[in-house]
This record gives structure tokens, sequence and C-alpha cells, in this order.
């Protein structure tokens, strides 16, 4: 089975190789045949070490295909179903899932501490507990949700995270109200599903902040009202809040500088929502008082902040409806063989998002 792999955390580039096996298969399992992944900054972060995964590793985790094998217990898929890869899947049974806060489950979590395939040289790990570049990959039932027959795999698989990460940041977590002023800063594929959920929550003003001129075009063909640079944000502020600061601010990029920037963008009162993933040791500060006085609320969304079968039931209507663009966010698209590709064109924000076709 072919695969890229990094071998070690801090390579830029991956191996692709065809000596890879998908293991672990058994009860409460299923083999899915991987048809799409897109390329989420997620798995750069990882690949890099910002966010902690064990090496070597095969990352991806956003990817649909079809099942071609169920293990003992597994009834409620069959060979043949298509699905979209769930890299966060709920237990439905902790804490969290008993509050209704499925998206904090960390059972998934649990998988990433297990390989998910082996070389001749030894285990390999998969992204997230799951690993979607690979043709094939091992995952537990509940990670593969079924998806209708008039969904694409590529749009399923933006769904299986991006999309579901930004469209819950402002319809589940900051909960936009219409009418509203909203800046996001950062505009790569999880920033501009963000702008699309601020739009279908009826936003009267979106504020596009990227230093990529690209994404700044893109972000405006996708509902935002402006697009700038980040060092015209000052005076966008001026203009469309009078200087007061806007009702929601979504930081997209995971750094504490941005953090900090959308914090000083955030209205008194207002809504600042994290969706970017950051360092361990990368530090937000706010001072104890500014806290108090400005009463800003802070909010954290994983995820997209909500029961994640609902959010890709509601992503689908959505598209279904013309409320929403995802073919549009798909700006490249290679093969497995042209996986380096994609990540320049990533990093140099070069692309939305790039589907890998396998």
């Amino acid at each position: 089975m072919r695969a890229a792999v990094q071998h070690e955390t801090g390579q830029d580039t991956l191996d692709v190789l065809d000596d890879v096996e998908a293991v672990g298969f058994g009860p409460g399992k299923v083999r899915m045949r991987v048809r799409a992944t897109g390329l989420c900054h997620s798995d750069l972060s990882a690949m890099s070490g910002v966010l902690p995964q064990p090496a070597p590793f095969v990352p991806g985790h956003e990817g649909a295909g079809e099942i071609l094998d169920v293990g003992d217990g597994v009834t409620a898929l069959s060979p043949g179903d298509r699905v979209l890869m769930c890299w966060l899947p709920a237990c439905g049974t902790c804490p969290s899932c008993k509050r209704g806060q499925s998206h904090l489950c960390l059972a998934g979590f649990m998988n990433a501490g297990t390989p998910n395939f082996k070389r001749p040289g030894g285990d390999v790990f998969g992204f997230a507990g799951t690993g979607t570049f690979a043709e094939e990959v091992v995952v537990p039932a509940h990670c593969a949700v079924p998806i209708p027959d008039d969904v694409p795999y590529d749009i399923a698989a933006l769904i299986g995270c991006g999309v579901t990460t930004g469209l819950g940041a402002a319809v589940n977590t900051a909960k936009v109200e219409a009418g509203s002023s909203v800046a996001v800063i950062g505009c790569g594929g999880v920033g501009i599903s963000v702008i699309q959920g601020a739009r279908a929550c009826g936003a009267a003003h979106i504020t596009a902040v990227d230093p990529v001129p690209a994404r700044r075009e893109a972000a405006l063909r996708f509902g935002a009202t402006e697009a700038l640079a980040p060092d015209a944000l000052a005076d966008a502020k001026a203009k469309v809040t009078s200087g007061e600061g806007y009702d929601y601010v979504f930081e997209v990029v995971g750094k504490s500088a941005t953090a900090r920037t959308a914090y000083e963008t955030t209205r008194r009162g207002g809504t600042l929502c994290i969706v970017g993933a950051g360092a361990l040791d990368d530090m937000f500060q706010v001072n104890m008082f500014e806290l108090f006085f400005d009463e800003k609320r802070i909010l954290p969304s994983l995820y997209g902040g909500g029961d994640v079968l609902r959010s890709y039931a509601r992503a689908i209507a959505l598209w279904r409806a013309g409320r929403i663009d995802l073919e549009g966010l798909i700006t490249h698209r290679v093969r497995l063989d042209d996986i380096n590709d994609a990540l320049d064109q990533m990093r140099t924000g070069t692309s939305l998002r790039t589907c890998i076709e396998l």
C-alpha cells in the first residue's frame, strides 16, 4: 500500500512509500479505502512539532472514501458504504458526551498513541489516530460517518474537518447575530469557512484579514464585505466600528500575536473566538484589569464547538441549498506523488484547500 510518511518531526517533506500496511483491523474496526483527502494546516503543524504527534507518522485527517471491510460487532456500516473521516469521534458515555459536549470527548485522542500502520522497519502512527495520506486506513467504526450519495468524496473530505471547524466556530461557538460586525484574521480554508458561517448567520459586515493577496481576493468571493492586509486592520476598525471594535473577531492563525491583535480589535462586551491551533509554549496574555473591565468573551472553538454529526448534516444542507460554496474552496488538486507540492502551496498561501486524490 502507498502512503506519505514523515520519518522525524521537523522534516519539511514527506516520502511516498509503497511498503506501508494498515494495521489494527478487528472487532469494532473498519478498513477504509481513502478516495480524497484535504491538506489542512494542522497537518503542517504536526509535521513541524507545533502539535504533538508521535513519529514516524502518516499525516492527513481530512478524508473520505469507502468501506472495504468491517470487523465483528460493527452493524451500522457495510462494505461499499461511502463515508467521511471523523478524526474526533465521540464515545457517547464519557462526562463530556453526557453533558452534550461531544466535541470535547477525549476517546479519539487515545487512538493517536496506537500505531495505525507498519513498515518493514517498524510501527508508523497516523496523525490524530487516522492518517489519510494513505490508500487505506483502519480506524474505529465511529470514525467513519456515512455520507449521502450526492456528496462527492472531495466535498465530504472538507466537511470532515476544515468546513465543520469554520462554520461551527461562527454558528455554534460564537453564535454570530444577524446585523453584527465580524472580523476574521487568517483566511485559509478554515477562515473562509468562518466567513461563510458568519454570512449564513446574517452578519452585516465581515472584514477579512490576511497577508496573502490571493486569499484576500478569495475572501471577497466567499462573502467578506472587505478584505485587507494586517497593517490595515486598525484603520478598518476605526472606519467600520467608529473605533469601538467588532462585535465578533475570529483568530484563525494559532499565534499569540494575532490572538492579541484580535483581542484589541474586539469591542468591549464583544466576542473573541480562537479557532487556530497553536503551540504549547506560545502564551496568550491579558492583564487582569482589562479582563475584568472590558468584559470581552474569549471563546476557544475546537472542531466547530458542537456535535460533529449535526454539524456535518448542517454543512451538507447549506451546501445543497447553495448557501455555502464548498467546491470553490478546492483551489488545487494533486495526486499522492505530488504531496510535497501541496505542502508548498499551503505554506506560501497560494491554496485554500488542496485535494489529494488517491
